[in-house]
């Protein structure tokens, strides 16, 4: 679980990152998004199977913003939705290392299951 910021924590002291929380940081990670720009962002990219809802999104901002992980952009005006004001999002680097860091914790683990899975049964 992401906790309040502590000076000086290495991005591995963050991790394991819960499920939600990774793939904010992974939408984060192609540059500033909106909230509904982050949970359209994870659902075309997990191919529809991991949909946010706007409590667990923005909870998990919430969360981040506090950690240090992410920074608010500032309000900007989309035009796709009129003059509606959006709060912009984006990761720190202390977010990107994060995020990397998990990435390649995720990976050491589909690599030691394919790894197991190929050796024969005893």
């Amino acid at each position: 679980m992401v906790t309040k910021r502590r000076a000086g924590r290495p991005p591995e002291a963050y991790l394991p990152l819960p499920p939600a929380t990774f793939h904010i940081l992974l939408a984060l990670a192609d540059g500033e998004l909106h909230g509904y720009a982050i949970m359209k962002g994870v659902a075309a990219r997990s191919e529809g199977s991991v949909r946010l809802g706007p409590g667990t999104l923005y909870g998990s901002l919430k969360r981040l913003l506090e950690a240090g992980l992410v920074e608010e952009g500032g309000e900007r005006v989309d035009p796709e939705r009129g003059d509606e004001r959006r709060r912009y999002y984006r990761l720190t680097p202390l977010g990107l290392s994060v995020v990397r860091a998990e990435a390649r914790r995720l990976d050491a683990m589909v690599r030691a299951a394919s790894h197991a899975a190929r050796r024969p049964c005893a």
